[in-house]
This record gives C-alpha cells, sequence and structure tokens, in this order.
C-alpha cells in the first residue's frame, strides 16, 4: 500500500494486492465459490422454519404437540348467511333455503369434507339474522388455496340465486388464494424492480455502463452464493420466505455500496495523476479496509436478531449476516481484480448527456471528487457549527418525538389491507355477528388416553366455564382423534378482532378455566393457541428481547469502533448519532401510520399501530447500515488528519469527496426501499417508508451536518483516547504515503509492536 515501496499492510490491502496481481485467480474462485455454494444449497435443500420453531411458550408448545403426532388440521373454511334487513332472520323458510342450498353446493363440487349445517351445530348469532355453514377442504392444507376456486365458484351461485341475502365465503384456503391473486406479485415486483433502478442510478452516477455494472454484478453473485449457504445454515436454523426477501434487501444494498466506495476511490485516485497499481493500493488500504471495518460492525447489527429467540428474526439475521460477509469480501477480492483486468475500460459504455466519474472530476463538481454542493454546505455548517448543530439535532428530536407514544400490535386483516379485498369486510361481519369466531382459541389437549372419562369431564367442563366466565360466548366445538390422543377445542374469544379485549378473554381462558378444569388431570398437556395467544406469545418474547438486543447491539459497535479508530470520542459520537437516525425513523412511523399524520402521501392510512416486529427490524438493519455512510466518512476524515491537514480542514476534505458516493449510495438504498413503500400491505408500507426515510435522513442531515458540526465543535478532542485503554489492539490502519509527514508517521507506526492491521 503505497509506504514507500513497501509490502502493503492490512488485511483490506494486501487482499487488494494479491487479487490485482493474480486476477485471473482471483475472478476464478469468486466464480467457483458463488458455483459451488449454489450447488451445495441445492444438493441439500433448504429446511423451512415450522410453526415449532417460531416462538418459546405455548404457541409453539401446541404445534410440537401435533407435528408429534403427525396430526394435519385440515383448511377450514366458512359460508356466512346474513340477513341484509332487521327482520330476516335464520329461521324463516327462504333463510333456510340459501343454507341448504349453500350445503348441497359446497358438498357436490367434492373439493370439501365434513359439510355441517348451522341448524346441527347451533351457529346462529345471536341476533338471529346470521348463520355459519362450515366444512373443510379436502387433501394437503397446505395447498388447499390451489383447490378452492371450485367452491367459491358454487358459494357465488347461490348468492346469485339469493339476492336478499349476503353469502359470503371465508376460510384460511379462500383468503390465501384472495390475497395471492390480489398482492402475489406485489413482493415479485418489488424485488425484481430494485436490481433496475439500482442500475439506473448508477448510470446517473458514473455515466458508463461497465462502471455501473460492476457494483451491481457485485451484489448479485453475493445474493446467489448466500441462496446457497442459506440451504446449509438451514439445517441448523431453519429459514423463511422472509428471510429470503430481507437478505436481498440488505444484499443489493451492501453490495452495492462496498463496490461503489472502493470503485469511486479506485477512480479518483487515477484522476489525481496516480498510476494504476498505486491506485488501487491505495483505494484497497483505504475504501477496502472501511469496507471491512463497516462490514463487521453490520454482521454484529445483524447477529442482534439472534437473541430474540424467535424463528423469523433468527431466520433473517442469520440470512442477512452471511450476505454481508459475502459481499464484504467479494469487494476487497474479486473486485479489485476486476478492476485490474479492466482497468481503462471501466469506463466503456458511456452514456450521451449523463454526468460520469472522469479524471479531475467526480460528477458531482469540483476537482479530486470534491463536491460543489457539500462544499458549499460544509462552509456554513463550519463557519456555525453550535447554530448547525442546535437546529439539525433539534430538527431531528422534534421529528422523533412522536416515537414515545408509539404502539405496537400485531395487525387485523382490515389494519393490514383495510377495505382492498372484500374478503376483510367478511372477516368483520363474522367478528360482529360471532365474536371470536373467525379467529378462535384453539387448545390441543393430549392425554394418555383422551376417552377416559376424567378427561372427557374435564373437556366438557372446560366448554362449560369457558362460556360462564365471559371470555367465550360458544359455541366451543371440540374434534377428537382417538389414535393419536389429541383432542383440538375451539374456543371463539370475546374481543374478536379487538386485539386488547381478546387478549383479556384469553387470560381468562389460561389462567382460571384452564387450572380449574384441564389442569386437574396430571399428565395431561393443553396449551392454548390460535391468532390471538400467538400474537400475544409473539409480542411477549418481543418485549423481552428488546434490551438484550438493543445492548448487544450498541456495545459491541461501539467497541469496533474504538478499536477501527482508536477514539473515545469517536466512538461515542458513532453510537449517539446513529441513534438519533433510528429515533427520527421510529418518529416518522408513528406520525404517519399510528397518528395519520400526511399519510395520503404515501397512499396509507392511520391504522392506529406500528406492527409489532417492525421497530427491532428497523433498529437493527438500520444501525448496520448507518455504519456504512459513518464508516466511510470518518475514514476519509481521519486519512486527512493523519496526512497532516488540522481538524476543520481534514472535516471539509473527508465529508466532501465523499459526498458523492453517499449520496449516490443513499439515493439507490432510498429508490429501493421506497419500492416496498408502494406495496398493498401496510406492513410493508411501514418497513419501506420507515428505511427510507432513515437512510435519506443519516446520508443528509446526520453526515453532512451534524458529524461535521460536532467534529467541528469538539476539534482535537476528536482524537481523545485515554490512556488506560491504550492496551486495547490496534485496529487503525497505515494511510497511503503522500507527504514526508506520511512516511515518518508509517514508519513510526512501523515499530509499534501493538499494531494488529485490517
Amino acid at each position: 500500500m503505497g509506504n514507500a515501496g513497501g509490502r502493503p499492510r492490512g488485511i483490506a490491502a494486501r487482499a487488494g494486492g494479491w487479487s490485482a496481481q493474480h486476477r485471473w485467480a482471483a475472478v476464478g474462485i469468486w466464480v467457483l465459490f458463488v458455483l459451488l455454494t449454489t450447488v451445495a444449497g441445492s444438493a441439500v435443500g433448504t429446511v423451512e422454519l415450522k410453526d415449532s420453531d417460531q416462538l418459546k411458550g405455548e404457541t409453539t408448545q401446541a404445534s410440537r404437540i401435533t407435528e408429534e403426532a403427525g396430526v394435519e388440521e385440515p383448511a377450514g373454511e366458512t359460508v356466512l348467511v346474513q340477513a341484509k334487513d332487521d327482520t330476516t332472520k335464520a329461521t324463516d323458510p327462504q333463510f333456510r333455503k340459501a343454507v341448504d342450498a349453500v350445503v348441497k353446493a359446497v358438498g357436490g363440487t367434492g373439493e370439501v369434507t365434513a359439510v355441517t349445517s348451522p341448524y346441527d351445530t347451533k351457529s346462529i348469532s345471536k341476533d338471529g339474522r346470521s348463520a355459519l355453514v362450515q366444512f373443510n377442504v379436502r387433501g394437503d392444507p397446505e395447498t388447499a388455496s390451489d383447490r378452492i376456486e371450485p367452491v367459491l365458484q358454487a358459494v357465488a351461485k347461490v348468492q346469485d340465486g339469493h339476492k336478499e341475502l349476503r353469502i359470503e365465503e371465508i376460510g384460511s384456503a379462500s383468503m390465501n388464494k384472495t390475497f395471492d391473486d390480489a398482492f402475489g406479485d406485489d413482493f415479485q415486483q418489488a424485488e425484481l424492480s430494485a436490481v433496475p433502478v439500482a442500475l439506473g442510478i448508477l448510470l446517473i452516477a458514473f455515466g458508463a455502463l461497465v462502471a455501473a455494472l460492476l457494483p451491481v454484478a457485485l451484489a448479485i453473485t453475493a445474493i446467489v452464493a448466500t441462496m446457497g449457504l442459506m440451504g446449509v445454515v438451514s439445517h441448523l436454523q431453519p429459514m423463511s420466505d422472509s428471510a429470503s426477501s430481507v437478505m436481498l434487501l440488505v444484499g443489493l444494498a451492501v453490495g452495492v455500496d462496498y463496490c461503489l466506495f472502493y470503485l469511486r476511490r479506485e477512480r479518483e485516485e487515477r484522476a489525481a495523476g496516480r498510476d494504476r497499481q498505486t491506485a488501487m493500493q491505495i483505494a484497497a488500504a483505504t475504501s477496502g479496509r472501511a469496507v471491512i471495518v463497516s462490514g463487521v460492525t453490520v454482521c454484529v447489527a445483524m447477529a442482534g436478531m439472534l437473541f430474540t429467540g424467535i424463528g423469523e428474526f433468527e431466520s433473517m439475521g442469520l440470512a442477512s449476516l452471511i450476505v454481508v460477509a459475502v459481499a464484504m469480501v467479494g469487494s476487497v477480492t474479486v473486485l479489485p481484480a476486476l478492476l485490474s483486468l479492466l482497468g481503462d475500460r471501466v469506463e466503456k459504455g458511456r452514456i450521451p448527456f449523463l454526468n460520469r466519474l472522469k479524471r479531475g472530476a467526480d460528477g458531482t463538481g469540483g476537482t479530486g471528487g470534491e463536491s460543489r454542493v457539500w462544499t458549499w454546505v460544509l462552509g456554513g455548517v463550519l463557519k456555525r457549527p453550535l447554530v448547525s448543530l442546535l437546529v439539525a439535532a433539534g430538527a431531528l428530536v422534534a421529528i422523533a418525538l412522536p416515537a414515545v407514544g408509539m404502539k405496537t400490535q400485531n395487525f387485523t386483516l382490515d389494519q393490514e389491507f383495510g377495505d382492498s379485498v372484500p374478503i376483510v369486510a367478511t372477516y368483520e361481519r363474522i367478528n360482529e355477528a360471532f365474536p371470536g369466531g373467525a379467529d378462535p382459541a384453539e387448545v390441543i389437549v393430549k392425554a394418555d388416553d383422551i376417552n377416559a372419562a376424567p378427561v372427557r369431564q374435564a373437556i366438557a367442563e372446560f366448554r362449560k366455564q369457558a362460556v360462564s366466565s365471559g371470555a367465550s360466548r360458544g359455541p366451543v366445538e371440540v374434534v377428537t382423534h382417538d389414535a393419536q390422543n389429541l383432542a383440538f377445542v375451539y374456543v371463539p374469544l370475546v374481543g374478536g378482532s379487538d386485539q386488547d379485549k381478546a387478549e383479556k378473554s384469553l387470560a381468562i381462558l389460561r389462567n382460571d378455566v384452564r387450572p380449574a378444569t384441564l389442569g386437574q388431570i396430571d399428565g395431561l398437556e393443553a396449551p392454548i393457541s390460535g391468532q390471538v395467544a400467538g400474537s400475544k406469545d409473539f409480542n411477549d418474547q418481543l418485549g423481552g428481547a428488546v434490551a438484550p438486543v438493543f445492548a448487544f447491539v450498541v456495545v459491541f459497535a461501539f467497541v469496533l469502533m474504538l478499536l477501527s479508530f482508536r477514539s473515545l470520542t469517536i466512538a461515542i459520537t458513532s453510537i449517539v448519532l446513529n441513534l438519533l437516525s433510528v429515533g427520527a425513523a421510529y418518529g416518522i412511523l408513528t406520525a404517519v401510520f399510528q397518528h395519520g399524520w400526511g399519510a395520503s402521501a404515501f397512499g396509507a392510512e392511520g391504522v392506529g399501530a406500528i406492527i409489532a416486529w417492525l421497530p427491532l427490524f428497523l433498529f437493527v438493519i438500520l444501525f448496520g447500515l448507518s455504519m456504512d455512510y459513518h464508516v466511510f466518512v470518518v475514514s476519509r476524515i481521519r486519512e486527512a488528519k493523519m496526512q497532516g491537514r488540522d481538524t476543520r480542514d481534514a472535516i471539509t476534505h473527508g465529508v466532501v469527496t465523499t459526498a458523492g458516493v453517499v449520496t449516490s449510495a443513499a439515493v439507490i438504498m432510498v429508490a429501493v426501499f421506497a419500492i416496498f413503500g408502494t406495496l398493498s400491505m401496510q406492513s410493508m408500507k411501514q418497513m419501506g417508508v420507515g428505511l427510507a426515510a432513515a437512510v435519506l435522513i443519516d446520508a443528509t442531515i446526520i453526515r453532512g451536518v451534524l458529524l461535521p458540526a460536532i467534529m467541528a465543535l469538539l476539534g482535537e478532542r476528536n482524537w481523545y483516547f485515554p490512556k488506560w485503554l491504550r492496551w486495547l489492539p490496534d485496529l487503525t490502519h497505515d494511510e497511503p504515503a503522500v507527504g514526508p509527514a506520511s512516511v515518518a508517521a508509517a514508519r513510526h507506526d512501523d515499530d509499534r509492536p501493538d499494531r494488529v492491521r485490517v
């Protein structure tokens, strides 16, 4: 690395130097790695996350019991027959005729079993205006949505013949089909749109097709390799569909970022007149090192999700960690090899009328990669750093304030989808007529002999007390599996779609009714699951995981910053600025989606809450991604400082020379995340808007105003490192030698025995 012709020092510099010298070998090894991981993943297959892997507690216990017994609950469906006026009742002849027509129509499809009439099961509402015809779909419940269409058509024909009544079907199969038809393409389109959007922005940033393709190619190969690795590691940690989507998002973001950082620095050094080898060495030792520090920090942040104990989070965290590590390795190995192979041909395929990175200018104006716009902004910030700090920090605190009243919960169907699909209205009508009937609590009773008299008596008493206690208005249904000694008890909860009220009913069942009935039988297990129970258990476990995850991510990020920059001040300001960025994102989410302020601008609506999993997910993802920019900018400032500039000049140089690449990277991430903000599901809108807003704030207000203002005010105290910490390993890097002072410093550092170079 440019150390007066000596051997490159530091992992990044050595890796980049070796790859540039053995370029075909480096490219071949990378291609072989991607192929081998893909083949390995395909060979072993992917173990998917099961319900019993999701949580700890009763819902997981219930899933484990049913899985071990080999019992698969069939896909249940319900047809609501409801009077449109207040005078028609279920006892009227015309109403009975419609019910009989439904029973005959669905049974005649040959796709259903166990069709029951509401007159036999007493599934008639208290006001007598509504009745439920219930049945199960034949075959594998996982694929029931593929076979439900004939049943839906049969119900629709009955509806056409009885216009005076409302006849609507709902159930797991019909809901899955409806949502797949309405929104199934959303995710696929979002994921497919992400790559062209990133490529388009890179074309504008570089103005050359080859240069724009390199970051995208690196990101895609990292994602492909990770998909294979996910298959292998899924045998230790099962993976979910969500893990793949999150991995794609994170992989595209960091893969493009890391390549962008490296490529822009190499081009900048060539523009400054350095030969190809020297430019590569400097890029490897500076941007390459920043990539490693950032990558390790992001990996640590993603590892925080492993402490939740929730299968979904663990799979997302592990998948994200793997793709970041793969992208990081690719950026410091195969990328230098490709740049060495391409040379100046990296600017091939120039696009007319687009700004491009050219020798002597980076497209943002100025020389040496310095941005005219950010030079002007920095001039104002550094002229009045205290005012800039107070105004910017005050604005972000004000934006974050709504987060104090943030309410989190798992969404009901109407919150998630609104009135965009008719089946949501059916769900609400059933909950109104039969509170809790659409999502009953499920009690899984396991006994040595399910038909033993004491067990049967305890189940009967449980059914009775579930209603008498006020937890349910009935009917409480029991399905027995004699061969497996299991019984499934379905209890509609008072409260229905009102999660808070339904959870109170659940608490009565768990804490009062069950101990007094089923709990009296020795050796009997009776975990209570269902949608309400699952939501309650998820929130309880997530709430218990917040403190450990936050502490792990913050502490380890602090330690990494402390070791990487050897400055207590830099480590503290890094954490504070990142927390401020996350807080602002929380505030925007709460204001827009909980209170509905400006929600229409995002095609959303105020749903009164934030989806339960999002705050922790955002914290981990944003804390990791924010470090990309922070490490890159601060590394450049420190480099300038080590080359002999005073602190204020180093700040200006560091910020304005990184402004172009940070802006390009931020625009890509904002655009990709914003795509998810256009999806139909409210939870995806919240995720997209939260991520996009946070990245935008981080790349502008945080890195462009707050960071330079704080560093300007602190001056030489930015580099404060107390004597009592000097025993810690030194992970600072050797900057490129651009002057006598730097050479002397490098030689001095070489004599230090405690250096551990990255």
